[in-house]
């Protein structure tokens, strides 16, 4: 029995380790369109690998994947979980290892170019039959890395559908100048995105001040909003709407000024001489900015940095990563229309969908053996 599986990340690399560990006899077959595998897993956490997080709903079962392979592990801020090394190599030099011991064949620089029905797949490097076939090239996020949506079309043929996608997790522009004054600040505040006026989404966390406008966690985490905005024909006007000090009350920081002058000593030099000189040196009117700093933003930042793509292969459309349409093709990952928070999340998610798929086709082997 051939499994074929396309495309060499998270999800695929994690799919071929678990079927050749529950079905040593199996033929496993990785066909990757870049020339290595794992090019995405090495970018992210900066380069650590922020592979999943405590609170995430897979966690146990990613953690046991990993343990059972020899990667050590260590949980840092808010639940984040990187290997011990703190270095993405290592997961990547883990995953590639057991896949070369188990016996899992790699071809690299094949491009498929169709899936038939009859899990027939044509490619760069030959056509290739096999008994199952797991799809999880990927999304259309990070394309400097190599992402270039191509599953999408695969899936299309053989009758799925596809959401409109959009980045997300990715940093937003804006028209005004006050982001770039004070390029490099970092703060903890919360955002609240308004389209035409109406409160959409908020959000607490680290925003970063940026040449282009806004960037940080709490700011990827919405950022699908205005990309799903901004992708549209008629966009409504999108308005970040800032809460500097989410801790002290307009009251307080209102108090504040009266009695030293100034917010210096709360916001830092720069980012107080930009709001008091909008609010034209009035107190009352600076601590309501400073409460509600309102920036129009005017779009993200694109594909080439979103760290995720917003939509894809819609969940109805599988049965535990099954395709409902295509008997024995699997779907996994970025393709399907799921997104997470930053935090290890989708990773996590990404490793998971491939276990699943692994596992489901385990379960049918057995199954028809009976």
């Amino acid at each position: 029995m051939t499994t074929i599986i396309i495309g060499a990340g998270a999800s695929g690399l994690a799919a071929a380790i678990t079927l050749k560990r529950n079905l040593p006899n199996e033929e496993v077959i990785i066909l990757e369109r870049l020339s290595v595998a794992g090019k995405k897993i090495l970018a992210t956490g900066n380069g650590r690998c922020n592979l999943t997080n405590t609170a995430a709903e897979n966690y146990s079962e990613v953690r046991d994947f990993f343990e059972k392979i020899g990667l050590a592990l260590r949980a840092e801020d808010q639940g984040r979980v990187y290997p011990y090394s703190m270095k993405a190599e290592t997961v990547l030099e883990i995953l590639t290892e057991k896949c070369d011991n188990l016996g899992v064949r790699l071809i690299t620089d094949c491009e498929v170019t169709d899936i038939k029905s009859d899990l027939t797949v044509c490619s760069s490097k030959g056509i290739f039959s096999a008994n199952s076939v797991i799809v999880c090239t990927g999304g259309t996020a990070q394309k400097n890395l190599g992402s270039n949506g191509s599953g999408y079309k695969l899936l299309k043929r053989l009758g799925h559908n596809v959401t409109d996608l959009s980045p997300a997790l990715v940093q937003l522009t804006s028209s005004s100048k006050y982001p770039r004054a004070i390029s490099g600040t970092r703060t903890r505040c919360r955002l609240r995105i308004e389209l035409d006026g109406t409160s959409v989404a908020e959000e607490y966390g680290e925003i970063l001040f940026t040449d282009y406008g806004l960037s940080g966690i709490a700011v990827m985490n919405l950022s699908h909003i205005a990309s799903e905005n901004f992708a549209k024909r008629n966009p409504k006007k999108c308005v970040a709407v800032i809460d500097l000090t989410p801790e002290i009350s307009e009251k307080a920081l209102l108090a504040h000024i009266k009695k030293f002058d100034t917010l210096r000593g709360i916001l830092g030099s720069k980012l107080w001489d930009i709001i008091y000189r909008q609010a034209r040196d009035d107190d009352e009117t600076a601590a309501k900015i400073t409460k509600n700093w309102r920036l129009i933003i005017t779009g993200t930042k694109g594909f080439d940095f979103a760290q995720i793509t917003n939509g894809g292969i819609p969940l109805d459309e599988i049965y535990e990563f099954e395709s409902r349409f295509a008997e024995n093709i699997f779907i996994c990952g970025e393709l399907l229309n799921v997104q997470f928070p930053c935090g290890g999340y989708n990773l996590d998610f990404a490793w998971h969908s491939g276990i699943k798929a692994a596992k489901r086709i385990t379960e049918k082997r057995y199954d028809k053996n009976k």
